[in-house]
């Protein structure tokens, strides 16, 4: 029904800067909320950002604010993550994230409550 494809993940060392990129396709009009999570080895996959897909709604965990901007293009159909001064405890796969519903993002900080998954793009930030 919706297809998440991400991308712009790499490489980076402690410091730099990355943005992923997320592109939707398929049912794009039942999309209400878009959201990036991340995995690292060994650890539960964890809330990173999220927004709404209209209106001006954002919302961060506290390990990234104000190192990292969610932000769309809803004629691409895209969601973006602009990541700076990135940490290597920023090592991890990052997941795209997009919803049905319009529940507030404060509620949507669990996996389950999100519908579609994209396959994940690697980062990995080096000392």
């Amino acid at each position: 029904q919706v297809q998440l494809v991400e991308s712009g993940g790499g490489l980076v060392q402690a410091g730099g800067s990355l943005r992923l990129s997320c592109a939707a396709s398929g049912r794009t009009s039942s999309i209400r909320a878009m959201g990036w999570f991340r995995q690292a080895p060994g650890k539960e996959r964890e809330f990173v950002a999220s927004l709404m897909w209209r209106g001006t709604s954002t919302y961060y965990a506290d390990s990234v604010k104000g190192r990292f901007t969610i932000s769309r293009d809803n004629a691409k159909n895209t969601v973006y993550l602009q990541m700076n001064s990135l940490k290597p405890e920023d090592t991890a796969v990052y997941y795209c994230a997009a919803g049905r519903d319009l529940l507030s993002l404060t509620l949507k900080r669990q996996p389950g409550s999100w519908n579609y998954w994209g396959q994940g793009t690697q980062v990995t930030i080096s000392s």
